[in-house]
């Protein structure tokens, strides 16, 4: 029989869903029973037979407190209806609503927490300055309910550390699954002959948006004809207005792209920069490691743990704007080096690589380990 699994989080699920969450989807309920609790983007169908989805407020401010003031409730009704044998958080906040929702159901389903990144980013560099004041509360309601969880997984070096300092020990480490096939399924491109810079990523505190904007104001001046492409939405596009608005010889700004047009634009650069203050793991590092392009990232969270300074990118302290436009200098002005990081870039994610199937049964070997 296969184990029954209630999957928790704040993710924005579109129905129906992209044919990339549909791969993984689909390899879970090969050998789990599947129900998801999250959230979905403005005009998406709210449930199907394995999603219910909250749709968001039309007050921003308000859309993520209502989620998890309502999600102990949720928990609890799908828990009454769905008897699950574990239920998957992913991180210490839903599992904090996923205890509350079992004390409100009156069932001893096992709890799972995922650590993808610093969990404390959440309130201190995401959305409004505000949810600071959420951060005391929260911080002890996520590291109590990692202590209390019955497994908890983490993906990388760097989530373990973040885990044993709340004094407990993961159950497993994997990775969570990504869909790289619209960045394997041809070899990587030669370097373009214009050197060429791209970030690709939310627009918020925590991707240090400032930090770069700052550092390409320092590296702009001395690499005439070179550009730098920002993709990305969020609460800091005044920054990256600004910027556009002062370089706009050398500055594009591009707010979405779809997954082919973001492996199209890596494949237009020399490099992919991260400048992250906090930095689970970087999808898009390990997006254009598999496209053969080299990443200057800075030194923190998870970057590390896919970047090798000197190897395949360059790494920079955490906030160092000079730093970090010494590196764009270094690799877009000299085509030796960036071609030499570029060669070593595609060989170094083959340990990242995981199949739907793989991550599933990494997923099942976890939910039994924890009954």
């Amino acid at each position: 029989m296969k184990p029954r699994v209630l999957f928790v989080s704040r993710n924005r699920y579109r129905l129906p869903l992209s044919p990339s969450l549909r791969l993984k989807f689909e390899a879970l309920g090969e050998l789990l029973e599947v129900r998801v609790l999250a959230a979905a983007p403005a005009g998406s169908p709210t449930a199907d037979d394995t999603f219910s989805l909250v749709p968001p407020h039309r007050l921003r401010r308000l859309d993520g407190p209502l989620f998890y003031a309502s999600l102990p409730v949720r928990v609890a009704r799908e828990v009454r209806r769905f008897r699950p044998d574990a239920i998957v958080a992913q991180s210490g906040y839903e599992a904090a609503a996923a205890l509350a929702g079992l004390r409100l159901a009156r069932f001893p389903a096992q709890l799972i927490v995922e650590v993808h990144g610093d969990w404390r980013t959440a309130t201190r560099l995401y959305g409004s300055r505000s949810r600071a004041l959420l951060a005391p509360v929260a911080d002890r309601l996520a590291a109590a309910a990692l202590r209390r969880a019955d497994a908890v997984r983490t993906i990388s070096d760097y989530t373990t550390r973040l885990v044993r300092e709340q004094g407990v020990e993961p159950t497993a480490v994997f990775p969570a699954f990504m869909d790289l096939d619209p960045f394997l399924e041809r070899e990587p491109l030669p370097l373009p002959e214009r050197p060429h810079a791209l970030f690709v990523g939310v627009l918020e505190r925590y991707k240090n948006v400032d930090g770069l904007a700052a550092a390409w104001r320092l590296a702009a001046p001395r690499l005439p004809d070179v550009r730098l492409t920002i993709v990305g939405k969020g609460t800091e596009t005044e920054v990256v207005r600004r910027l556009v608005e002062d370089l706009p010889g050398q500055t594009d700004w591009i707010r979405e792209l779809p997954t082919e047009g973001v492996a199209a634009a890596i494949d237009e650069a020399t490099c992919v920069v991260l400048p992250s203050r906090s930095e689970g793991l970087g999808r898009v590092v390990i997006e254009a490691l598999c496209r053969g392009r080299p990443v200057l990232g800075a030194r923190v969270g998870g970057i590390p743990d896919l970047i090798e300074d000197g190897a395949n990118g360059i790494l920079v302290e955490p906030g160092d704007d000079g730093a970090l436009a010494d590196a764009l200098v270094r690799v877009l002005a000299d085509t030796e080096l960036a071609a030499r990081l570029a060669a070593a870039a595609r060989p170094s994610v083959e340990a990242w690589l995981a199949t739907p199937l793989e991550y599933a049964e990494r997923v099942r070997a976890l939910v039994e380990s924890s009954r």
